[in-house]
């Protein structure tokens, strides 16, 4: 246990019941291996704890420090004991790349000895007016000289000004579901513009999507945007082909090839089934491949030397592992062992075979990023106080590009997932390996900082999906089920830091969403730091009747509804109940979870009529308008309104706890009646009018 406290894993945790739990010792024996810790024996727990200790005196100085501006914190440095020791900070250059000299604090600290020798601990007091920033603290003597990041964060972030005296309200879709006429099968980039473009003329001031991050760049294609292989670079199925410049330029023949190849992905654009990802990458990429081989303009071709250089080493694995995925693929066998090392000569001997794939992934990623600007743009020229609020994953695949290339940084043995809850019965396992909070602090936490800054880049706002993730992460030792896991701890002074200088200087809106078993100091430090919250109507409850909505958080996006539940219309109807009975999911009896429901349901109603929103018999439509009525009595910043709830839809877009059992995240946009919803029609559509009117004070 005491092992475990030194690698900050929680021994226990408090469920959605309130009920304390206790982990069992193969859970933490299992969660220290995935670690790196042999817990195996008393023997070996005993030398590990040694070895814990030590090891932070050996270090001259912390691989990491991140200090919130304004706040006062002292640097330890471990040197020879008697040895002399100066330490400055090297501010960088966009802050002026001066030096600060530090001035050694007066504390007593007992020496130690450390493999065979004394090594005494001095601290130095850190300037509280440092600027924000990546800078870097020096120290040097006789056996000290060592250089280290320090990191200065803000204090709070604030709400951009259109949002200080008032609120705002927008539209959430999952983005593949909103097909237009000129979609490829899903909804693109484009059809993402001209969303933008239709929300701002009807009063909204964002567009919250489902993640873009990138997915496998070979069929079979995983459905989940929630589990990419990668969250630095982006997905090119969203690409719009026709609006890649150099399309304009094709020859007759080149452009009937890029035709031809739309043709079968175009016909699924009215199919009502699960959209299928395969056969619309399938013949997009085709159609890419023709796009790729036009010759740029010097103009053009210098652009993508600018993007690739920006991007520099972290797009060029990227762009090598794609080419990898597909030449291993095509060939039908799988990854040598020696490829899976990215520094291997096999590796290097492939990047120079494969360097016009590699060239093709590389600008994929340049054309999918200029989309993605430009639909920013469309949103804030339409009026957009935000624009797009992107969705930042929780994980990534254990199969991906990451795990190939960022090595200790993400944990092997484990995967991430959550306990049971009263959805969720059995536990969840995301399949999704989580940061390794000591490899991350050791590598500066770069990798998570290069993730942020492209999530960040064309965007007004970003939600994050399960903001917890960054205090801790159910982590669930391989072999394990889900509900044997355990909490590992993370320094959320840094992940959270991290986040909010990088969102800063994007100018960007940061929205955690805490549903579900979250402390309460860990909302209130998140409200502090000016970091948002989320609000959804079916969770907020109060002695079983809907929290009046007068007494819900100002700080927080306030919806009806989230992705993880069907649409308003399904939820009344008992859908979410029907579909885990189907499914196989409940661990109650049926009757009991239907009556709960109906009596969840029945309060809302009760609660809508108290207030004058419903009449008695109202109709479904009428209920879900007055839903929305009531979430506007709060004092929220933020009000979401679901595109799905907006035209009727009555399917989930996705069943927590399932994989191919329900068609999960393939759901395309259609109304109560199951007619599918075309993008185009969106502006003329009686029923988003009508929401949209009450949104905006009709």
């Amino acid at each position: 246990m005491r092992l475990a406290h030194e690698y900050s894993i929680s021994h226990e945790y408090v469920n959605h019941a309130g009920q304390r739990v206790h982990v069992s010792t193969q859970t933490l024996v299992g969660v220290l291996a995935a670690l790196g810790v042999d817990a195996s024996t008393p023997q070996q727990v005993d030398k590990a704890l040694a070895h814990r200790t030590d090891d932070r005196w050996r270090q001259t100085l912390p691989p990491v420090v991140v200090l919130t501006q304004g706040k006062s914190a002292r640097l330890p440095v471990h040197v020879a004991q008697g040895d002399p020791v100066i330490c400055w900070v090297d501010l960088a250059d966009e802050t002026g790349g001066s030096r600060v000299d530090l001035v050694q604090a007066d504390v007593a600290t007992k020496p130690r000895q450390v493999d065979g020798r004394m090594v005494a601990r001095a601290s130095f007091d850190l300037p509280t007016d440092l600027p924000l920033g990546w800078h870097e603290v020096c120290a040097t003597g006789p056996s000290a000289h060592a250089r280290s990041t320090l990191v200065v964060v803000p204090r709070q972030l604030e709400l951009p000004e259109p949002m200080a005296d008032t609120r705002v309200w927008g539209l959430m879709t999952q983005l593949y579901s909103v097909r237009s006429e000129r979609s490829w099968g899903l909804g693109d980039f484009s059809d993402l513009a001209e969303l933008a473009y239709a929300g701002g003329k009807m009063g909204a001031d964002f567009v919250l999507i489902n993640p873009v991050h990138a997915a496998e760049p070979v069929v079979p294609i995983t459905p989940s945007p929630y589990l990419p292989v990668t969250r630095r670079f982006v997905n090119p199925m969203y690409v719009r082909v026709e609006d890649i410049r150099e399309t304009a330029y094709l020859s007759s023949a080149d452009l009937a090839l890029v035709e031809w190849a739309g043709e079968p992905a175009k016909a699924l654009n009215t199919d009502p089934g699960p959209i299928d990802r395969d056969a619309v990458w399938t013949a997009k990429r085709a159609a890419l491949e023709v796009v790729f081989a036009v010759r740029r303009s010097p103009a053009r071709q210098a652009e993508l030397d600018r993007y690739v250089a920006d991007e520099g080493q972290g797009l060029s694995t990227f762009a090598l592992w794609c080419a990898l995925a597909e030449h291993f693929a095509e060939s039908g066998s799988p990854w040598p062992q020696e490829v899976r090392d990215p520094s291997s000569p096999q590796v290097a001997a492939l990047r120079a075979q494969l360097a016009e794939r590699v060239d093709f992934y590389t600008w994929l990623q340049w054309v999918a990023d200029e989309q993605l600007a430009a639909a920013q743009k469309a949103a804030v020229d339409a009026g957009m106080v935000l624009g797009i609020m992107h969705d930042l994953a929780v994980g990534v695949h254990k199969e991906g590009a990451d795990v190939w290339s960022l090595g200790k940084v993400l944990a092997s043995g484990a995967t991430v997932g959550a306990p049971p809850d009263m959805y969720n019965q059995q536990g969840q396992d995301w399949a999704q390996p989580p940061w390794h909070p000591d490899e991350l602090a050791r590598q500066s936490y770069r990798p998570y900082r290069d993730m942020l800054r492209t999530v960040l880049r064309h965007a007004g706002a970003v939600r994050l999906d399960h903001v917890l993730g960054l205090f801790r992460l159910w982590w669930i030792p391989s072999g394990n089920k889900p509900s044997d896991g355990a909490y590992v701890r993370y320094d959320h002074d840094a992940m959270v830091g991290i986040l909010m200088l990088e969102a800063q200087r994007a100018g960007v809106v940061l929205i955690g969403e805490d549903l579900g078993t979250v402390e309460g100091w860990v909302v209130d430090y998140l409200a502090d730091r000016g970091i948002l919250g989320t609000g959804v109507l079916w969770f907020e409850s109060d002695n079983g009747r809907p929290r009046p909505p007068e007494q819900w958080r100002r700080m927080q996006l306030t919806t009806v509804t989230t992705h993880d539940l069907p649409p308003t219309a399904g939820y009344l109807a008992g859908e979410h109940v029907a579909l885990r009975e189907r499914l196989g999911l409940l661990t109650e009896p049926a009757p009991v979870v239907r009556a709960r429901a109906a009596a969840e349901r029945d309060a809302v109603l009760r609660t809508l009529r108290d207030r004058g929103l419903i009449a008695e018999g109202a109709s479904e439509r009428a209920i879900v308008e007055a839903m929305h009525r009531y979430i506007l009595d709060t004092p929220s910043v933020l009000i979401g309104v679901s595109l799905a709830d907006a035209v009727g839809e009555r399917r989930a877009q996705n069943q927590p706890g399932t994989d191919t059992e329900y068609p999960n995240w393939k759901v395309p946009l259609a109304d109560s009646s199951g007619n599918l919803v075309p993008a185009d029609d969106l502006m003329s559509n009686s029923r988003l009018r009508s929401l949209t009117d009450i949104m905006n004070g009709g």
